[in-house]
């Protein structure tokens, strides 16, 4: 059972970059899904999330209108696309799901993916 993330790497301030986090072991339908992200010398913060359905997105100020959080449900994917971007958006880039079933809570934590944004 785990969450592997995919698509970091470094690109040029204004530049796009798409992230994957694939499933395995579980069906990712059935989870709410997070996107967080860890700055060095800074606590982790929430990007981005979504309703296992897909209706419901949220994203933190700074990046709403430049990111946009998806799913595939069929593919036990989701996606974190990412425009616009600036050095500040540097950091290691974690996806999270968390689904309640009766008195019982699963949660699932990926490795992370590392995201550099520089000239």
């Amino acid at each position: 059972v785990q969450l592997v993330e995919s698509g970091g790497g470094l690109v040029q301030p204004g530049g796009s970059l798409r992230l994957s986090c694939a499933a395995s072991g579980f069906t990712l339908s059935n989870y709410d899904m997070r996107w967080y992200r860890q700055a060095p010398g800074k606590e982790r913060e929430l990007v981005a999330a979504i309703t296992a359905t897909g209706g419901s997105t949220n994203y933190a100020d700074s990046m709403k209108g430049r990111f946009t959080i998806s799913r595939d449900n069929a593919k036990n994917t989701v996606y974190l696309q990412m425009n616009s971007l600036k050095p500040e958006d540097t950091a290691v880039y974690v996806c999270y799901g968390r689904r309640v079933s009766g008195m019982r809570e699963y949660n699932y934590w990926g490795q992370g993916t590392q995201v550099t944004v520089s000239s």
